[in-house]
């Protein structure tokens, strides 16, 4: 009989919980619908995907290769990156280049974003500034996994938002 009181003490708890949110967030959608400002907002709704959220300057996102004056990466197949990831979901094949400064290039840069756990470390390491996650593309689902491997040529077209 206790255990069944106190039972219901919590159920009734939850719903006065549940009950003062609804009315408070109630109050403050009125009071904006008849155009009074309040401090507070009560709970915010956004209606995705016609609204977007922003999206913090700092927000790691889909990488993209940097590329030099020439339009060629500015990748020099030094492997950090390859090796620093945790996940492993980044490939790289080396080719020789004619260039005396660059000495190598990749000639197959891939990263397999239904692996990568976007942890940053590859734009960390790299000293050539040639890989960036700033591209504030959030929306990488995929119906194939082939469609989530990103290649040189996809990952050099892909430029930031704001440009």
């Amino acid at each position: 009989m206790i255990k069944s009181l106190g039972y219901f003490l919590e159920i009734l708890r939850g719903s006065v919980i549940t009950s003062r949110h609804f009315f408070i967030n109630m109050w403050f959608h009125t009071l904006k619908l008849f155009g009074i400002k309040t401090k507070t907002k009560g709970a915010v709704t956004i209606q995705y995907p016609e609204q977007k959220k922003e999206i913090a300057s700092r927000h790691r996102s889909l990488h993209r290769l940097m590329k030099r004056e020439n339009g060629q990466p500015r990748c020099v197949a030094c492997m950090l990156c390859a090796t620093v990831c945790p996940s492993e979901c980044i490939y790289i094949e080396t080719a020789e280049d004619s260039d005396d400064e660059i000495q190598k290039y990749p000639s197959s840069f891939i990263i397999d974003i239904s692996r990568c756990c976007f942890c940053g470390f590859c734009v960390e390491a790299c000293p050539e500034d040639a890989i960036r996650m700033d591209t504030m593309k959030i929306e990488l689902a995929s119906y194939e996994r082939e469609c989530m491997k990103y290649d040189k040529e996809k990952l050099l077209i892909i430029n930031l938002i704001d440009e």
